[in-house]
Formats: structure tokens, C-alpha cells, sequence
């Protein structure tokens, strides 16, 4: 068995200040939301990328994929949301194995609730304090990543692992 590539002290601070950030922002970010909406930071995730689609609906499936999560997983929070009224199901008419999830106009009320507090929150705690330049950067290093984990982990429903 070969040695273990240990990583060096850089790489050792880069990592665990990954970590350390993301959940101290995390923790923020979903106390805030808790706080102004009444629902997790998935949940919110959930009704924003429904916003920001044609209609304000998407495909299980694509939701899924968006959401990084298993299907059983986006299934219990889409039921969750669901009973509180902030979206609905409906199954595709053009193929009845799809199903839509489309988000209620009381969703769209809670969003616009929590946003302002949501922004302030990822603002205060996250952007700010980065220089413009230092966004552009954590924005380039965050899409070479992000590309690379899908293409390897196998999470996403649109892709494949590769070798």
C-alpha cells in the first residue's frame, strides 16, 4: 500500500478553515431562517430554486439533482413543505411517471419574508467581509470544485461517476 499524501500545513488550514466556516455560517444562516420563516435552510434552499424557475416549478427529479440530495431525502422535505402549505405536487400530464413540485403563493410570502434577513445574514456573516476580488476567486475555486465532486461522486442524478 502506498503512503498516505499527507497535506501540508496550508493545505491543512485551507481545509479545516473550509469547515470551520461552513458550519458557523451554516448554524447562522439556518437560525435566521428558522427565526423569519419557520423552515431549515434545505426547505428555504427548496422554495428559492422553485422561485427562480419557469413557473415557479421544477421536476422531482431536477429538483433533486439541483438539491444534491437522495430522492427519498428531497421527498420527505417536499412533504414537509407540502403540509405547510408552501408548495404542491402535481404529476406531469405529458408523462405520468414526472412529477412537479410548484411553489404556492404562500411560499412565495414566506421567501419574501425571510429573505431580507436571509441576505443580511450571508452578507454580514460571509460576503462583506471578503474583498471583491477575493468573491471572484472563492467563486472560480467553488466552480472548479463543485465540477469536479459531480463528476466523481456519483450524487447527482444527471451524472455519472468518472474515472
Amino acid at each position: 500500500m502506498s503512503e498516505p499524501r499527507w497535506l501540508n500545513d496550508a493545505e491543512m488550514q485551507a481545509w479545516t478553515g473550509f469547515l470551520e466556516t461552513y458550519e458557523l455560517l451554516s448554524r447562522l444562516v439556518d437560525r435566521q431562517l428558522r427565526e423569519d420563516g419557520g423552515v431549515t435552510q434545505v426547505q428555504y434552499e427548496i422554495l428559492t430554486r422553485l422561485d427562480e424557475s419557469p413557473g415557479r416549478r421544477r421536476r422531482m427529479t431536477e429538483l433533486a439533482d439541483l438539491m444534491v440530495c437522495s430522492r427519498s431525502g428531497l421527498t420527505y422535505q417536499v412533504s414537509q413543505l407540502e403540509k405547510a402549505g408552501l408548495l404542491k405536487r402535481e404529476t406531469d400530464v405529458s408523462d405520468e411517471r414526472g412529477v412537479f413540485a410548484i411553489l404556492t403563493d404562500a411560499g412565495l410570502a414566506l421567501l419574501e419574508r425571510a429573505a431580507p434577513g436571509h441576505l443580511r445574514t450571508v452578507r454580514d456573516g460571509f460576503v462583506d467581509v471578503l474583498s471583491e476580488e477575493q468573491v471572484d476567486q472563492l467563486a472560480d475555486i467553488m466552480a472548479v470544485t463543485r465540477k469536479h465532486l459531480r463528476g466523481i461522486s456519483g450524487l447527482c442524478y444527471g451524472n455519472t461517476p468518472q474515472k
